[in-house]
């Protein structure tokens, strides 16, 4: 599905977008889509430029744009991209926000871009967090003037919240609604709470350019990266224009563009059940894809569907190419039961032809690469269980320190109890003075930073104990793009590539389990897995490379779709106890995480209900019923 340019076409152009109503293009990943976008807004800078014209740009913040910022960064220095012709309007702020916060975006767009490039400052425009209530109403219909005055925008890019929102225009906004302040959606200060330590710290209010001003730009180009953001783009793009998901009312614009990586993609009708759009090529994926959909849309088992079932269901072509439903079913069937063993490390002296992993070695050398401190057993613990249970070299791997995710008041405890054990001890006072004199709750100094860290890493060494492993097998890269002390962390460098490859280096594994989840782009999941990928790349030429398997896990956000699953390791009522207990070592994760997200679970309530709910899907399809099923698919390099 790589895209290889973004020009406009009408959404049903072809067959297969019938039922998309706005034109988006999709990329394998956000990278690709990013530079494209800035290669668009590169060009249409100069073609203003030739014409001795201002090129009026749009801008949106979050972590959506910036790769898009960064590749102009790069143009800019590396390809002589002048910026010097540009009048820049930023979407939104919040309210009220100084201008200096880090939270600010102001200081966003001069951290990621203005700071970087020949802009002329008095061409910058982000809305003031700063204007007193009294001045806001005049001061949001003056923004809009502005834009007005030089012609409107050539070019807006946006990106979308969960809630559809654009820029800060929540549901309820109307489609002629101009700049103004807004007050936000639970749900958008829930999306925004990990960057502020607590969703108490996100500001209320804030002021947005409206569905109208947006409405009005020449060109408009909305990012939209994940799996998490699936579910409202598709709503976007095939759903009725409702002022309850503000972003459909870009269905109505004449040259929109949607720019989305194939995860964000993957609800959209064309990709979710193309068998309903229209012919399909069928490969084993989609086929093992269309009949678990099947299934749950006749509540049938795999073994019950019937050759009317998949004719009813837009899957007539299936049959025809591949023959009766019945072979189809037991071939389906088969596969699936072959996914399931408690041995994820191989059974000794078995026949492996029709099992997830290999008979040989006997006993395996594992690296289970964690990128928090505690992804290990959330998201397999039952597997690590069995791995060391069945006498395998398990070592764990732990990417980061978490030391973010410590909040101040448990470190507070543990520096108190420092102090009360040895009252003259200097580092205990400067902790706890560091602690209760920070005039920012974002940034912790190095001593803070390495307690927490400490708090993550006996946590870790108390619950691989508990699972069995000696210390000896327990390692802490504390990759350096992580340790920045603050919630923003620094780009993979190589570095974090050669910490970890060194590590593989020397266990040399016959299975190495990596966490998959790349819900979040930019979150700290893709760079570890980034990292492990880049470092296979650079192993994979030696010979102890041949013999290793790559197995990529899901966290407590998501797990994999069934017919994704290439194995799955079953967990009795026994070993879920277990697995809690081990979670529950994570005492700092456990209670008002930092980190929660919009789900109010706990970890361990999130890991079981994921793992309960794998086994209740397989046994709905006819499946042997567990207690628990964890997941695996795995990752060819």
């Amino acid at each position: 599905m790589k895209a290889v340019n973004i020009n406009y076409k009408p959404a049903g152009q072809f067959e297969d977008t019938r039922f998309e109503k706005i034109h988006n293009v999709i990329f394998e990943n956000s990278d690709e889509g990013s530079i494209c976008i800035a290669k668009e807004i590169a060009d249409l800078i100069k073609r203003k430029q030739k014409k001795n014209k201002l090129c009026i740009l749009g801008l949106a913040t979050g972590s959506s744009p910036i790769r898009v910022y960064e590749e102009l960064v790069r143009m800019h220095k590396e390809d002589g991209l002048s910026f010097s012709n540009v009048v820049s309007f930023n979407l939104d702020e919040y309210y009220t926000m100084e201008t200096e916060s880090i939270h600010s975006y102001h200081y966003f767009m001069y951290q990621h871009l203005f700071n970087h490039i020949d802009i002329k400052p008095e061409n910058v425009n982000i809305p003031d967090g700063t204007v007193s209530s009294e001045e806001l109403h005049q001061y949001c219909i003056d923004y809009d003037l502005k834009i007005n005055e030089y012609g409107g925008l050539d070019f807006q890019l946006l990106g979308i919240g969960r809630t559809g929102h654009i820029g800060f225009n929540e549901p309820g906004s109307h489609y002629n609604s101009g700049t103004r302040s807004i007050t936000l959606d639970p749900v958008t200060r829930a999306d925004a709470a990990s960057s502020f330590l607590g969703i108490e710290n996100v500001p209320k209010k804030a002021i947005t350019m409206g569905i109208g001003t947006v409405r009005k730009a020449k060109r408009i180009v909305l990012l939209g990266w994940g799996a998490n953001k699936s579910a409202i783009l598709k709503e976007t793009i095939e759903g009725e224009i409702s002022s309850e998901v503000p972003a459909t009312y870009l269905q109505e614009h004449k040259n929109t563009t949607f720019v989305i990586n194939e995860e964000a993609s993957e609800e959209l009708t064309r990709f979710k059940t193309p068998w309903l759009v229209g012919p399909c090529l069928w490969d084993d994926e989609l086929i093992g894809k269309a009949i678990v959909w099947l299934c749950e849309t006749t509540r049938k088992s795999i073994l019950r569907l019937t050759e009317k079932d998949y004719n009813d269901n837009g899957m007539s072509n299936l049959l025809a190419e591949r023959g009766s439903a019945y072979d189809l079913n037991i071939k389906m069937f088969n596969q699936l039961q072959h996914t399931i063993t408690g041995w994820p490390g191989g059974k000794p002296n078995a026949d492996d032809s029709s099992r997830p992993e290999r008979a040989k070695p006997d006993k395996k050398r594992v690296i289970i690469f964690s990128p928090h401190p505690d992804d290990d057993v959330i998201s397999m613990g039952g597997t690590f269980d069995r791995l060391v249970e069945q006498g395998h070299d398990v070592h764990v791997v732990y990417q980061t320190s978490g030391n973010i995710a410590v909040s101040d008041h448990e470190a507070l405890k543990f520096a108190e109890v420092l102090k009360d054990l040895n009252p003259d001890d200097a580092n205990a006072d400067a902790i706890i003075e560091s602690i209760n004199t920070k005039t920012t709750a974002y940034e912790d100094d190095i001593n803070v930073r390495k307690l927490k860290g400490i708090i993550r890493r006996r946590e870790s060494l108390a619950a691989t104990r508990f699972v069995g492993l000696l210390d000896k097998n327990i390692h802490f890269l504390e990759l350096p793009f992580y340790e920045t002390g603050t919630v923003k962390k620094n780009p993979i460098g190589q570095i974090d590539i050669d910490i970890v490859a060194n590590k593989i280096e020397e266990i040399k594994p016959h299975q190495i389990y990596a966490a998959g989840d790349l819900a979040d782009p930019h979150g700290t999941h893709k760079v570890c897995l980034d990292a492990i990928f880049a470092a296979l790349e650079n192993l994979k030429h030696n010979d102890y490379m041949d013999d290793c398997w790559v197995w990529l896990y899901r966290g407590a956000w998501h797990e994999w779709d069934i017919h994704q699953i290439e194995m799955a390791v079953p967990m009795s009522p026994d070993q879920v106890l277990k697995k809690r207990k081990a979670i529950f070592y994570h005492q700092s994760q456990k209670d008002g995480v930092m980190f929660q997200g919009n789900d109010t679970r706990e970890f361990w309530v999130r890991a079981e209900d994921r793992n309960n709910d794998t086994a209740r899907k397989y046994h709905a399809l006819g499946l042997s019923d567990y207690a628990a099923l964890e997941a695996f698919k795995r990752y060819f390099f």
